[in-house]
């Protein structure tokens, strides 16, 4: 069982004022936002039911139970880390509004968990996965969409947000807004390009027929595609092509960043392109190229192969 806070809860004051500061002077997303106060409303959850009257006399002992009241409610450790994170970031504003300068949770640490590969295509699967056989201006649309996922290796927000005038035919870049309202800007190529031309050529212009006429990708009734849409349009595509799993967006962007990888060797490059904060984050993908160096040698080096019983 998770935790189960319910979001129109009400906060305490200074919770409350925190999440306002994320809001207008952070400018930290809707989603992010809502994130931190469900992770404020169970730590308040926790003091309601173990007696203490606010969530400011806290102590290390009493982060590290709730911490510890979340795993076993069967919380993810990535889950339990955010909301450990939420609470710093809280305990510190309070430090700088109130000047008090103790903060319980800078020592609480989550389970760790084990840290799973993303899953990628190879090349030739990405090849056959992206042969559209219909003309029609959904297949153009669909396209487009994944042509430019593995093209530049966007984030499925990122894809989403896209407007028209974001690509840069001419220069053949296109400016996207990451995590954090951060932007970056990201090379598409030729191909990607080609198939984003014959969606646009199909694409209502008339802004009588589009409910957002600078989105790039938009629904058959004329409004800015949502992620959900993308999602289901993508493993729509893989079952028509035959693949043998669910395609899903970060599945392409995955494949790109590790193509990239495995062919260049700049694993810098790779952060930037991907827009990675850390470059401990991009740094998995080092690990899947040694998977796919390891099988090579194992097939290949006459002292790895396992001689046969005689």
């Amino acid at each position: 069982m998770i935790e189960d806070t319910a979001l129109d809860a009400t906060l305490n004051e200074s919770a409350a004022r925190f999440i306002t500061y994320l809001q207008d002077v952070r400018r930290l997303s809707p989603h992010t936002t809502s994130n931190y106060k469900r992770d404020l409303l169970s730590l308040q959850r926790y003091c309601e039911t173990h007696n203490k009257d606010a969530m400011e006399e806290l102590v290390e002992a009493d982060i590290r139970a709730w911490a510890s009241q979340l795993h076993r409610r069967g919380l993810a450790g990535g889950s339990i880390q955010r909301s450990l994170s939420a609470t710093r970031s809280y305990f510190n504003f309070l430090g700088r509004e109130n000047g008090v300068l103790r903060n319980p949770a800078t020592s609480v640490q989550a389970p760790r968990k084990p840290r799973k590969l993303p899953k990628t295509l190879d090349a030739d699967q990405v090849d056959k996965y992206l042969v559209f056989e219909s003309e029609t201006a959904v297949a153009c649309r669909d396209s487009a969409m994944a042509e430019l996922f593995y093209s530049s290796g966007l984030r499925l927000a990122e894809l989403a947000a896209v407007n028209v005038n974001d690509i840069d035919p001419q220069s053949k870049l296109l400016t996207v807004t990451g995590k954090g309202r951060k932007t970056r800007t990201v090379p598409v190529g030729s191909t990607a390009l080609q198939t984003i031309a014959r969606w646009l050529e199909l694409r209502p212009l008339d802004p009588a027929e589009t409910a957002d006429p600078g989105a790039l990708f938009t629904s058959n009734r004329g409004r800015r595609i949502s992620v959900r849409n993308i999602q289901a349009r993508l493993k729509l595509q893989g079952r028509k092509s035959g693949m043998h799993q669910d395609i899903h967006p970060h599945m392409l962007r995955h494949s790109f960043a590790s193509h990239m990888l495995e062919s260049s060797g700049d694993l810098r490059a790779v952060q930037e392109l991907l827009g990675h904060a850390n470059i401990s984050t991009t740094q998995i993908y080092t690990h899947l190229d040694f998977q796919h160096l390891a099988k090579v040698y194992d097939a290949s080096h006459p002292r790895a192969k396992r001689r046969k019983d005689s």
